[in-house]
């Protein structure tokens, strides 16, 4: 009996020994329908993408990221979340001193692509052949080019719009028509703000904290950032200092208006869309990007207005992704195919849906999904209505010293109450140093 046991154990042996070599054998491999083994599968290349949206714009990004990674196996994204756009900038900078930065982020700086931080995407676009640059919004695509190469890619299209409490309006017997006019807007503010006691309790209107409503404002009154030639900068003229100073006025000295300012990230921005949605203010002037967050049962949308004598001619701008020059080609490839998904037909008219920001395909417009909710909501016509005028975003060629420049003149006149003519003269100054500085080098 001790031999037949140990003969059976042996056998036992035998067989899971065979069984293990068998695996080991087939490790990695699937079984195909012929019984034979396929290679192994390949392992999904995994990318970082940084951006620098909250709120309904982080959910969106997100959903649509969720798609991406479920419609195929060759490549999971994931996305890095910033606090905000400059905040994402500064981090990225960090990242690419350190030599690990992403594959992909959103982000732009022309200055960045001349020094080789990001990838020339024109052999990445070529070797997709389903990619069709022609479908691409024009004034969108083009401005992704630096010397002649593409080097971003708009994920979507923004500009900035009014936005007010209808049932206020109605309530004080007002119609919107009056906020046709920078002229018209004021007048309303006046009449819808409330003060007791000295102190106002209702304010008339919030410009959104940054110089893009300034400067929105100020190229509907027929003002230039440079001359045709491109030789000077023409901030302190007439235009600026009478449109700037109104501004100041209204928030300082007529206290109709008021600017939220500082904080962490969006802090200032929803404070300011709490103002409006809360009866604090009449309403405010912010980005397309807040449809996804406003109540429109309650707030309406309209495109900026010009001044009396003047057409509207707010800028509108796309917002871009560039795909870091020292990833992999691997991991650059990877980053395209996503940032492909992103703007296909589908995706754009759904982020332009869910977001308000403005699609940037064409072929968007044709989209089923599109056509029905542009129907049953009205309001959201209003960024397509205000593109139509708009003006082309300003592309800084000092590397944003002009920009810089601005953004420190609004603060003076928004915040610390300071002469118009007395910060853009100073910020003319800055900025022109800045441009000689550039063309000197060409």
């Amino acid at each position: 009996m001790k031999n037949t046991k140990k003969w059976n154990n042996t056998i036992v042996v035998l067989i899971l020994t065979a069984l293990l070599a068998a695996c080991g054998s087939n490790s990695g491999k699937e079984t195909n329908s012929a019984g034979g083994t396929n290679a192994p599968a390949a392992k999904a290349v995994e990318i970082e993408f940084w951006h620098g949206l909250g709120g309904k714009l982080g959910e969106t990004m997100q959903s649509i990221m969720d798609d991406f990674n479920q419609s195929q196996s060759e490549v999971v994204v994931k996305a890095v979340i910033q606090g905000n756009y400059d905040e994402t900038k500064q981090k990225l900078q960090a990242a690419i001193a350190a030599g690990d930065p992403p594959a992909a982020a959103l982000v732009e700086d022309r200055d960045w692509a001349r020094k080789g931080y990001f990838a020339d995407l024109d052999g990445l676009i070529a070797g997709q052949a389903d990619f069709d640059p022609s479908d691409f919004v024009s004034s969108f695509y083009e401005p992704g080019k630096v010397d002649g190469k593409q080097y971003f890619l708009p994920l979507y299209g923004r500009t900035q719009l009014l936005y007010y409490r209808k049932d206020m309006l109605e309530k004080a017997g007002i119609s919107p028509d009056k906020l046709a006019t920078w002229e018209g807007l004021a007048e309303v503010a006046k009449q819808m703000t409330v003060k007791e006691n000295g102190e106002t309790k209702v304010y008339g209107w919030e410009p959104m904290w940054n110089h893009s409503n300034l400067i929105d404002a100020t190229l509907s009154r027929g003002g230039k950032i440079l001359s045709d030639d491109g030789t000077k900068v023409l901030i302190d003229s007439q235009e600026w200092m009478d449109t700037w100073d109104a501004f100041r006025k209204w928030i300082h000295e007529d206290k109709i208006m008021r600017i939220h300012f500082g904080g962490q990230g969006w802090e200032y921005w929803y404070k300011t869309i709490d103002d409006v949605m809360q009866g604090r203010a009449l309403g405010y002037t912010g980005s397309t990007g807040d449809i996804g967050d406003l109540d429109f049962s309650i707030i309406g949308a309209a495109p900026q207005p010009g001044w009396e004598g003047h057409e509207a001619k707010p800028e509108a701008a796309g917002v871009y992704a560039a795909i870091l020059a020292n990833a992999s080609p691997e991991k650059q490839a990877a980053a395209f195919k996503w940032l492909s998904f992103f703007t296909n037909t589908k995706n754009t008219a759904k982020w332009s849906i869910e977001t308000g920001y403005i699609a940037v395909r064409n072929s968007a417009a044709e989209d089923a999904a599109f056509v029905a909710y542009t129907k049953e909501n009205p309001h959201f016509a209003a960024p397509l209505k205000q593109a139509k005028t708009a003006s082309p975003y300003f592309a800084d060629p000092t590397n944003g010293k002009i920009n810089d420049a601005l953004k420190l003149a609004a603060d003076r006149v928004e915040i610390e109450n300071r002469p118009a003519a007395e910060a853009l003269k100073e910020a003319q100054q800055t900025a022109q140093k800045e441009l000689d500085k550039y063309l000197s080098k060409k």
